[in-house]
């Protein structure tokens, strides 16, 4: 099932420095309210939304001009890309508001890993992007859908090589963990300010790191894990059901697009 592995978009010295800064920033909207002091002027998220759109959108360009200028994208990897955000983009209204059932995350895991790390994470902000527009979603929580999605397509074309039955458990292990990662993720962008919480899951300014986690984690099992386990449960299903097809279905055509460079031989000298 598995051949040589084939990246629609390789990741290059440009390229990783991009990601690095992008992930850096997401890391640092997600995570502020944690690490600000009480003192501070701790205002929702739905007020800075519109500085981390003009800060994520271009840090996101600057990841795929990077790849272009590192050559590990062309005109055939765009298309491929542009063409693999629309399937999800038009997938993600299936399962909108119905106990975390997503189709999209098998997409977009089997595509960072077929693809690369570079085209997940890629994958994972446009076509979270897209589904945005698409559906009227586009809010405060915009911004951290499309950095966390980035991340599960990175994390998928950054597991270590398997091929058979147990690349496919592989996936499918890391389908569950992300799914329930992605919405403990999804709640930090919120939680913070969420009133009228009772102590045991509220955030408390000022209070230590691992006193806020725990209320963070108490309040993602009380709160989202009723979509966060369905979401897992239908995401390791979907990869051990259609993982193999679609895996080989995008290596194909990877190999027929030809994404790597060409192998040159260079004469040698022969011994006498």
């Amino acid at each position: 099932m598995s051949g040589p592995q084939v990246h629609a978009m390789r990741l290059g010295t440009r390229s990783r420095i991009a990601i690095a800064l992008t992930s850096l920033i997401g890391i640092i909207a997600f995570a502020w309210p944690l690490l600000a002091s009480p003192e501070s002027a701790v205002v929702a998220h739905s007020n800075d939304a519109p500085w981390l759109f003009a800060i994520i959108v271009p840090l996101l360009m600057l990841v795929l001009l990077a790849e272009l200028s590192d050559g590990g994208m062309d005109a055939k990897s765009i298309a491929l890309l542009g063409v693999m955000a629309a399937v999800i983009a038009a997938l993600r209204p299936l399962g909108g508001g119905i106990a975390g059932l997503e189709p999209i995350w098998m997409v977009l895991i089997l595509g960072g890993r077929a693809l690369g790390p570079g085209f997940g994470f890629s994958l994972g902000a446009i076509s979270l992007f897209a589904s945005a527009l698409l559906t009227g979603g586009v809010g405060p929580w915009l911004p951290f859908q499309m950095l966390g999605a980035a991340w599960v397509g990175l994390g998928a074309g950054l597991l270590p090589r398997a091929t058979g039955k147990r690349e496919l458990a592989l996936l499918a292990g890391y389908g569950a963990v992300v799914s329930l990662l992605y919405g403990m993720l999804l709640n930090l962008w919120f939680w913070p300010f969420v009133s009228g919480l009772p102590d045991q899951i509220a955030f408390a300014a000022g209070a230590p790191l691992g006193e806020n986690f725990l209320h963070w984690f108490r309040f993602t099992i009380v709160t989202s894990l009723g979509y966060d386990i369905p979401r897992a449960i239908l995401t390791v299903v979907l990869i051990l059901i259609a993982g193999k097809p679609v895996l080989l279905a995008l290596r194909r055509v990877s190999r027929k697009a030809a994404f790597e460079p060409a192998i040159t031989f260079v004469p040698g000298t022969t011994s006498a």
